[in-house]
């Protein structure tokens, strides 16, 4: 009789008891999960391989991410841009070391290496990254750059099951910057604002084509910048693409 319990009423006779080969098939290593596990893992995930189109002439837009290590800490990468046949236009990858603070959230301290536009440029980066209520994926950055320059960007998307393989998901994204930068085509303040809507149909978990349409708003003096080079300030584009994950 446990402790603190009362008698353990008897299976029904239709119901085999427990034996230790069905333990041993269950939990192999006799020590069940482990809530911390040291084991060295990996994922990468394509959240966004997709072509986008509109008035302005079509692109290839991307947005990958992935991690190595453990259940506490890890190695993160991420890379985003985007382009066409005739020039690579804004691109920037991370390389960022993450530590889970809290059930649901990652400390993220690194660089980003700035590609294009304009010429290279590294940032110091530290974030923190997770599910806020309601299950709302959220990836808060701050950068600090050359000559003092700061950048805060804020991310965040939610997945809504329309049924088991059928998934609509939203994404905002918003971008601060300290100073301008004429040669990045960038304002002070409020720079830019992303607001996405794609729908995609899981064939496995692992691989999803997706539909959707994309708006892009640039603000102040960004799209004072935008408006001097000929480029529009705003405008909404449809995009197809694919998910997938490693």
């Amino acid at each position: 009789e446990p402790t603190g319990q009362g008698p353990v009423a008897p299976l029904p006779a239709f119901i085999a008891p427990v034996t230790d080969a069905d333990r041993a098939v269950v939990f192999p290593d006799g020590s069940g999960h482990a809530m911390r596990d040291s084991a060295v893992r990996y994922f990468v995930l394509f959240d966004q391989l997709e072509w986008r189109s509109g008035s302005a002439p079509g692109e290839v837009s991307w947005d990958t991410r992935g991690w190595v290590g453990n259940d506490r800490d890890r190695l993160w990468f991420r890379t985003e841009g985007e382009g066409n046949r005739e020039r690579l236009g804004g691109a920037q990858a991370h390389l960022l070391y993450g530590r889970a603070i809290a059930r649901w959230w990652d400390a993220v301290v690194g660089i980003r290496q700035d590609v294009r536009t304009g010429p290279p440029q590294t940032w110091a980066a530290i974030g923190l990254q997770g599910l806020a209520p309601y299950w709302f994926e959220v990836e808060a950055t701050a950068y600090i750059g050359p000559s003092g320059r700061t950048h805060v960007r804020l991310e965040t998307e939610y997945e809504l099951l329309l049924t088991n393989r059928l998934i609509l998901q939203p994404l905002v994204e918003l971008e601060v910057y300290g100073k301008a930068d004429p040669a990045r085509r960038l304002g002070a303040g409020l720079s830019h604002a992303d607001a996405g809507l794609r729908l995609r149909y899981e064939f496995r978990r692992e691989l999803a084509p997706y539909a959707g349409v994309v708006w892009v708003r640039k603000f102040f003096g960004t799209a004072d910048l935008a408006r001097v080079a000929g480029e529009r300030s705003s405008g909404a584009r449809w995009t197809v693409g694919i998910r997938t994950w490693l």
